[in-house]
């Protein structure tokens, strides 16, 4: 049986994890994945180093001469081509307005409005493709009074209120173990891209979808936040105590 995203194909213009973890599961279903990437460096992470893997199952006369890969770097972008592009100048643009026109799937994490400065926001690929579902993944939003921040993971879980209910009831607040933020947005930006291709499905149209970190962080307080609001308790930490 095939996989259930054969035959759809993702433009990656993420970095980092929130949306490199969203795509890295579109390609674990099946989906082809182009990630875009810097000409010269690459994704971030690529040199968030050690730990690192020297890829000894490269077929080259001395895989020791290679620069490592990063253990970050792989985790999220197993599955996946990779692309250099510089859509700065002309020839940069030219290629991703190709890559756009055959793509079913655009996912990328700029702060808002910096790619539609670029000739590539919702719009701009919307006439070059209308089928195309465009998601952007960012800090706060497309719109607000914060869009335009940069949105980082751990400030994330502090302003909505994770760090506030995790650790020992009389201790500071705590952070979890991994970037639980970047990961959450993550899952709700493929679930939302999977819904917009089945939206697309019945009915032709592409759409532009708008994840963030801040509201998925928000959402994920789940029972806490509805205490809160529907009978006003408010959370405290409870250490390893459940529920």
């Amino acid at each position: 049986m095939p996989p259930p995203l054969k035959g759809v194909r993702v433009l990656d213009l993420t970095r980092v994890l929130a949306g490199p973890y969203a795509t890295m599961m579109l390609a674990d279903l099946g989906a082809e994945v182009i990630k875009v990437e810097h000409p010269e460096k690459g994704d971030d992470t690529r040199s968030w180093i050690p730990p690192s893997a020297p890829l000894p199952a490269l077929r080259v006369d001395d895989w020791n001469s290679l620069p490592p890969e990063s253990a970050y770097f792989l985790q999220v972008n197993r599955g996946k081509r990779s692309v250099g592009l510089n859509f700065k100048k002309e020839e940069g643009k030219e290629v991703l307005c190709e890559l756009v026109r055959r793509a079913d799937v655009l996912v990328e994490n700029y702060v808002p409005g910096k790619l539609a400065e670029m000739g590539f926001g919702y719009e701009d690929c919307k006439a070059l493709n209308s089928k195309l579902i465009y998601a952007s993944v960012s800090g706060y939003g497309q719109s607000g009074p914060y869009s335009r921040n940069p949105g980082y993971d751990v400030n994330m879980r502090a302003e909505a209120g994770l760090m506030h209910i995790t650790g020992e009831p009389n201790g500071p607040p705590v952070k979890v173990g991994v970037a639980i933020t970047d990961l959450t947005t993550g899952l709700y930006a493929k679930s939302a891209i999977l819904a917009g291709l089945l939206s697309r499905a019945q009915t032709g149209e592409g759409m532009h979808i708008d994840v963030n970190l801040f509201e998925s962080q928000i959402a994920s307080l789940a029972n806490i936040a509805s205490n809160y609001l529907i009978a006003g308790q408010e959370a405290t930490r409870q250490g390893t105590a459940h529920p």
